[in-house]
């Protein structure tokens, strides 16, 4: 394996300058990033888990007592797309460990480094080599002329890489990685590659909405609660791997989405002229979708009352228009949107993503949010 070694304590201040939708991350909480401290021990268990992977391990402290400890990594859809597996944690194995401790939970760290018996100094940004995707045999087009769309996806990974210049390293796409760290072009020429942050305009009432929204609580902020955000943040949140499937069900054809986040799922009606006119509420809404050449145009009603981004929240109101593009020489999917809502939103939230084959399969990963401050 070949690694490239990342070395950074203030990962979410370097995520930050490439901050979109998609890729704001959730914070440190209340773990102490001025600190760093070390502990030793013996691993129990590694919960490969979203939002946040927690390494299990018995400690001795400083009068002799035995100690179980949980200390956060990164969330499981990040590590196995970064090429990190369980087998790499096996209980039993002693462990060395570089983080930083909990402010209110001598029981709880955020790792930084660490090191398994005889193995290798390892960071939390670590990046493995993966074998990458063949897609010289994938047929462009499905047998009844749709383009094919179906598959696993996900945006573009992060490398945390430090430039010529030095200093704590900076958020970069995986195929920009090397030239950013040999100098050939700058952070700023990175960030222009990058999709823009969409731009929330408030009506008065979600602006008072969002000063109350506490993002920081599993009652205003699904994601610590383990439930789906959005259909525009949870495609992109945290790097997840999303799975398009196209199918023909009672005689309609659909396109099915698992999305990789919290493993919910979404159904696109392909070819359906008008919404039905009674729709219950719910999170996903109701998807058509018809096909203009090579671009799937989706328009979604009929959610329920929920957040479209922390602090925004939406109403039943809100309308998404998605448009998909299927490029078959990149073998991209770039998908630009709009929301609009009237209760919430003065003005249209818009912005685009794009997507490629993941060369990691995709895969379930359960939730289970074990940081201190929000177990309920």
């Amino acid at each position: 394996m070949s690694r490239k070694l990342a070395r950074s304590a203030v990962f979410a201040s370097a995520l930050a300058v490439l901050a979109t939708p998609a890729l704001a991350h959730h914070g440190f909480g209340l773990f102490q990033m001025d600190i760093m401290r070390k502990w030793s021990g013996t691993i129990t268990k590694m919960n490969l888990v979203n939002p946040h992977s927690y390494m299990e391990l018995d400690v001795v402290d400083g009068s002799g007592k035995k100690v179980h400890m949980r200390c956060e990594m990164r969330a499981a859809a990040l590590l196995r797309r970064s090429g990190w597996t369980t087998e790499m944690f096996k209980p039993g194995s002693h462990v060395e460990i570089e983080g930083r401790p909990h402010r209110d939970d001598p029981k709880a760290c955020y790792i930084e480094n660490f090191k398994i018996g005889d193995g290798p100094a390892m960071n939390r940004n670590d990046q493995f080599q993966t074998k990458g995707i063949d897609t010289s045999k994938r047929p462009p087009r499905l047998a009844d002329g749709q383009p094919n769309i179906s598959g696993d996806w996900a945006v573009e990974q992060l490398v945390l890489t430090v430039p010529p210049s030095g200093g704590n390293g900076s958020m970069i796409p995986k195929s920009q990685s090397a030239a950013f760290a040999a100098g050939r072009i700058t952070l700023q020429q990175v960030q222009a590659t990058q999709p823009p942050r969409a731009r929330v305009t408030y009506t008065e009432q979600g602006q008072k909405a969002a000063t109350a929204f506490d993002g920081r609580s599993p009652k205003d902020n699904p994601w610590f609660a383990c439930k789906p955000t959005s259909i525009i943040r949870d495609w992109t949140a945290d790097w997840p791997i999303n799975r398009f499937e196209q199918k023909t069900v009672g005689g309609q054809k659909v396109i099915d989405i698992t999305y990789g986040l919290y493993n919910f799922q979404r159904r696109i009606h392909v070819g359906m002229a008008k919404h039905p006119d009674r729709l219950k509420p719910s999170y996903a809404g109701h998807s058509i979708g018809q096909w203009e050449g090579d671009t799937l145009v989706v328009d979604t009603v009929g959610f329920a009352a929920g957040v479209l981004s922390p602090p925004t929240r939406s109403s039943e109101q809100m309308h998404i228009v998605e448009r998909f593009t299927f490029d078959p020489q990149k073998v991209s999917l770039r998908r630009d949107y709009t929301v609009t809502d009237p209760v919430y939103l003065a003005a249209p939230y818009a912005s685009y993503d794009i997507m490629y084959l993941s060369d990691v399969p995709f895969q379930k990963q359960p939730c289970k949010e074990m940081t201190p401050e929000f177990q309920q």
